[in-house]
C-alpha cells in the first residue's frame, strides 16, 4: 500500500541554531490547552486527556504518560516519540501503530521526538529490543482511546448513538447519513466531554489495520539519504566551542603532569582544561584526562596531539589480552556456578556411549557504530541543556545530574538521530564531558570523539571463553550436556571486587536453549575486568550462540548425522516450559518478560528451522569443495530465529557470504520491512564477528585504532542475496533488533567447516585458513 510518510517536526535542533524543546514546559501548558487542542497522554495506568478542568496546574506534575498524542484544530497530529532513533525505525513504527488504531489520516501525521523525561513517558532506554515487545499494546490503546474520543464528540454533535458513528482516515463519518467531520472539527467538543469508557476501546482487529504488519515508508529516509537529518555533530549553537579530550591510555589511570605548552600554540586553540578521573570503576563517568577546547574541531584535535602528559596508569597497566584469554580458558575448566541444572549431567556424560568436549573463544569487539559519539552541552544558571545521539535520554539526565552535582530537574536532554547505537550509546558518560566542560569555560561546548577514542577508550563487549561437554548415546542421541561461560560482567563497569557474571545472566542465551536433554548443567565461571566492558548488540547471546551453534555441528559430525536433522532431533517434541521451574537458578531472568507469557516454546524453534532449511535449499545437491552451507538456531530476546549461511572460501582463506537465508519467529511484527532489514544488518554485523573484529591489549592500553586494524566486514563479502522470512502471528512480540547476531555466528563457522574441513573455535578466524585446501580439521 502507498502511503505518504509522516511529515517530521522532530525536537531536534537546525543545523545553524539551537533547538528548543516543542513539549510544553509545566508553565506554559495552560497556554497551549487555551490556543486550542486536544492533548493525551498513554500512561502506565490508562489513556488520559490533558486539561486544566482534570486538575493540571503548573506547580502539578500530570500522571506518567509513554506517549503524548496531539490533536490541532486544523486536523495535524503530533505523536511524540519517545524512544532514540538508530535505523531500527522506531520513530516510523511507534507513531505508525498509534496512527493506525486512531484510524487517522497519515498524511496529516507530524512525529515529534520527546525530551528525555523518563517519570513521564516510561522508559526510553533504547536497548534491549524493548521499543515494540514492551510497549505495542500502550501505543494501540493510546490510539484506540482517541478513535472512541473522537467518535463518542460527533455522536454528541449529531446527537446520535456512538455505535452509528465510525472513524475512518482522519474523519468521523455517519454510517447511515453519510455526513462526516474531520477530526479537527471535532476537537472542540472532544475536549469537553468524558474520556471513553474501558467498554467503548476496541483495538483493532488484525484484518481492520491498514498498516500495522504492512509495509510502511520511513519518515527519516529522505532526510538521512539527502543530507537533512540531524544527528549529534549537526548541532550549532550560538558561541559553541569544540573540544576534544586526551583520556588516560589505560582504565583507572590518572594524570600525573600535563605540558601544554605547545597545544596552546595551535591556531584556534583557547583553553586546556582538565577533566577529573571519575571514582574507580566509574560507571556512566568519564575517564577524566585533558581537553582541549578550541574554535573548531580541527584545532581542538591539533592541539591535543600536541599535549605532553604523564600517566599513571593505575591497577590495569600489565592487562595484556593474550594472557587474559588463557586465564579464562583455564576458568572454564574448572566447575562454575549453577546457572541451570536438570538430571544428573556428570553421570550421564560418564556413562555416555561417546564424550564430545570442546573450547570455544571470542574476544573483546568494538560497537564500532558508523557515528563516533558526541554532545553538545550549554550549562548557565545550574542548569545544563544537551544535545546528543542518546539510547537512554533519562540515563544521561540521571548521570549529568550526579556529576554536576544539579537535580535532575535541572537538565534537559535533547535525542538526536542516532548513526548506530548498539549499546554505546546509552551510555553517557561523553554527555558528563560536554556538560562539564561547558561549566568550566562558561560557553556551548561540543565533545568530539574521533574513530580512535572509540576504539582505545570507549565500553568494549566482553571477551568470553566456553566449554562444552556432551554425552551421545549409541544412536547419536545427546543424553548429556555441560556448558561452562567464562567472560568479565558488565556489573564490574559499576560495582568493585566483582569476579565475575551471575549465573542468572547465563538465561541470555546459555540457559535457554530449546534442546530436549535429559541431563543438563549450565555454569559461569570467574573473570575479573581489566577494562570497561558494556553491553554490545545481543549482549552475551553474541558469544553464547557462537559456541553453542557450533558445538551442536560438532555433535552432528561425530553422531555422522546430517546438521539440520541433527538438530530438529535435538530440539525434540514440541513443549512449551517455564524454566523457572524447570532447572534455572532463581532469580530466573527472562528478557524482563514472564516466563507465563514467554516461555521456552521448542515448537517455535523447530519451525524457524523448518523454515530455513526449507527456503535455503538445504537439501538441494552438495556444493563443491571450498563452498559449504551451515546452520544454526538461536532463542534470544523472546523471538526464535534460525539461519543457513553460504560461505565461499577462497585459496588465501578468503571468506565470502554469497548467500543466507533467514527465519524468524518473533511473534506479531509491527512494521515487516525493517525487521527484514535488522536482519541483514545482523548477518553482516556477525560476518564482522566471526570473521575479522578483535579488540586486543597489551600494557593495559588497546591495541587498535582505526578501522585499518579493526577489521568489519567490506563490501566484497557482504551477502549477495539474504532472504528472511517472517513467520506469521499474533503473538505477544519479541524482540528484533538482535536476535539475528547469535544464530549467524554459529552458522558461519559451521558453513566454513563444512566448506573446508577446518573447526573454527577461536574468533576472529583472520588468517586460520590460510593453506585450508592441504589441510583438514582435528
Amino acid at each position: 500500500m502507498a502511503v505518504p510518510a509522516a511529515t517530521d517536526t522532530a525536537a531536534t535542533p537546525a543545523v545553524d541554531t539551537p533547538s528548543t524543546s516543542t513539549e510544553p514546559a509545566r508553565r506554559d501548558f495552560l497556554k497551549v490547552l487555551g490556543m486550542g487542542g486536544l492533548l493525551i497522554a498513554a500512561s502506565s495506568v490508562g489513556v488520559r486527556r490533558l486539561e486544566a478542568a482534570a486538575g493540571f496546574a503548573p506547580s502539578a506534575e500530570p500522571w506518567e504518560p509513554h506517549a503524548y498524542i496531539r490533536l490541532g484544530d486544523d486536523g495535524l497530529i503530533t505523536i511524540i516519540c519517545h524512544r532514540s532513533e538508530m535505523g531500527q525505525g522506531i520513530r516510523t513504527t511507534m507513531p505508525m501503530i498509534i496512527a493506525d488504531e486512531m484510524d487517522a489520516n497519515w498524511a496529516l501525521c507530524r512525529v515529534e521526538q520527546g525530551l528525555g523525561n523518563e517519570p513521564k513517558y516510561g522508559s526510553q532506554n533504547t536497548d534491549g529490543s524493548t521499543s515494540i515487545r514492551d510497549f505495542l499494546q500502550k501505543y494501540r490503546e493510546a490510539g484506540a482511546t482517541v478513535r472512541a474520543l473522537l467518535e463518542d464528540a460527533a455522536a454528541k454533535e449529531w446527537a446520535v448513538a456512538s455505535s452509528e458513528v465510525q472513524a475512518r482516515n482522519g474523519e468521523v463519518v455517519h454510517v447511515a447519513s453519510g455526513r462526516t467531520k474531520a477530526f479537527g472539527a471535532l476537537v472542540a467538543t472532544a475536549r469537553t466531554i468524558p474520556m471513553p469508557a474501558a467498554t467503548r476501546v476496541r483495538i483493532k482487529t488484525p484484518a481492520e489495520r491498514k498498516w500495522e504488519g504492512k509495509a510502511m515508508p520511513s519518515i527519516d529516509l529522505v532526510p538521512m539519504t539527502t543530507g537533512g537529518a540531524i544527528f549529534g555533530a549537526d548541532v550549532r549553537l550560538p558561541g559553541m566551542k569544540v573540544a576534544a579530550i586526551a583520556r588516560p591510555p589505560v582504565w583507572g589511570g590518572t594524570v600525573l603532569s600535563v605540558d601544554d605548552s605547545l597545544a596552546k600554540q595551535v591556531a584556534g586553540v583557547e583553553r586546556i582544561v582538565r577533566i577529573p578521573a571519575s571514582p574507580m570503576p566509574g560507571g556512566f563517568l568519564p575517564l577524566g584526562g585533558v581537553a582541549v577546547i578550541a574554535t573548531n574541531t580541527w584545532a581542538a584535535m591539533k592541539g591535543r596531539d600536541a599535549l605532553r602528559i604523564t600517566w599513571n596508569h593505575g591497577p590495569n597497566a600489565s592487562y595484556d589480552s593474550a594472557a587474559y584469554k588463557t586465564s579464562l580458558q583455564e576458568s572454564v575448566r574448572r566447575p562454575g556456578a549453577a546457572g541451570r541444572t536438570n538430571g544428573d549431567v556428570e553421570r550421564g556424560l560418564t556413562t555416555a556411549a561417546r564424550r564430545v568436549t570442546a573450547e570455544y573463544y571470542m574476544p573483546h569487539l568494538s560497537h564500532a557504530q558508523m557515528e563516533p559519539v558526541v554532545a553538545v552541552a550549554q550549562v548557565t544558571n545550574g542548569k545544563a541543556e544537551v544535545w546528543a545521539p542518546t539510547q537512554s535520554p533519562m540515563d544521561a539526565r540521571k548521570t549529568v545530574a550526579e556529576y554536576l552535582k544539579l537535580d535532575v530537574a535541572n537538565v534537559s536532554v535533547h535525542v538526536t538521530l542516532l548513526g548506530g547505537g548498539f549499546g554505546r550509546k546509552s551510555k553517557p558518560d561523553f554527555i558528563c564531558e560536554a556538560a562539564f566542560l561547558s561549566r568550566e569555560v562558561g560557553a556551548p561546548v561540543r565533545v568530539q570523539w574521533t574513530r580512535e577514542d572509540d576504539l582505545r577508550h570507549s565500553y568494549l563487549h566482553s571477551p568470553a571463553a566456553h566449554r562444552l561437554e556432551a554425552g551421545l548415546d549409541a544412536a547419536g542421541k545427546v543424553v548429556a550436556w555441560r556448558h561452562r561461560s567464562a567472560y568479565p560482567a558488565i556489573s564490574a563497569t559499576f560495582a568493585p571486587k566483582v569476579t565475575g557474571a551471575e549465573p542468572d545472566e547465563l538465561t541470555n542465551g546459555a540457559s535457554d536453549i530449546p534442546f530436549d536433554i535429559p541431563n543438563m548443567q549450565v555454569e559461569i565461571c570467574p573473570a575479573v575486568a581489566h577494562t570497561r566492558i558494556g553491553w554490545y548488540r545481543s549482549v552475551n547471546a553474541i558469544h553464547h550462540g557462537f559456541a553453542i551453534g557450533s558445538f551442536v555441528d560438532e555433535l552432528a559430525r561425530a553422531a555422522k548425522q546430517d546438521p539440520a536433522d541433527f538438530l530438529l532431533a535435538l530440539l525434540g517434541p514440541d513443549r512449551r516450559v517455564d524454566l523457572s521451574q524447570a532447572g534455572l537458578v532463581k532469580p530466573a531472568s527472562n528478557y524482563g518478560a514472564t516466563w507465563t507469557d514467554h516461555p521456552l516454546d521448542s515448537a517455535r524453534a523447530r519451525r524457524v528451522v523448518e523454515l530455513a532449511i526449507e527456503k535455503s535449499g538445504w537439501r538441494g545437491p552438495a556444493l563443491a569443495r571450498g563452498r559449504g552451507r551451515g546452520i544454526a538456531v538461536h532463542r534470544s530476546f523472546l523471538s526464535y530465529v534460525a539461519m543457513v549461511v553460504e560461505v565461499e572460501v577462497l585459496p588465501d582463506g578468503t571468506v565470502l557470504v554469497p548467500r543466507a537465508t533467514v527465519a524468524v519467529d518473533a511473534g506479531f511484527v509491527a512494521n515487516p520491512d525493517r525487521a527484514r532489514a535488522q536482519m541483514e544488518g545482523a548477518l553482516i554485523m556477525a560476518m564482522s564477528n566471526v570473521l575479522s573484529s578483535e579488540v586486543t591489549f597489551a600494557a593495559g592500553r588497546v591495541v587498535q585504532s582505526n578501522f585499518r586494524d579493526y577489521g568489519v566486514t567490506r563490501m566484497r563479502a557482504a551477502p549477495r542475496q539474504v532472504d528472511v522470512h517472517l513467520v506469521p502471528s499474533e503473538g505477544l512480540p519479541g524482540g528484533i533488533g538482535e536476535p539475528g547476531v547469535p544464530p549467524a555466528c554459529g552458522a558461519i563457522a559451521n558453513a566454513i567447516f563444512a566448506a573446508t574441513g577446518v573447526r573454527v573455535r577461536e574468533l576472529p578466524v583472520g588468517r586460520q585458513l590460510a593453506g585450508w585446501q592441504t589441510r583438514s580439521s582435528n
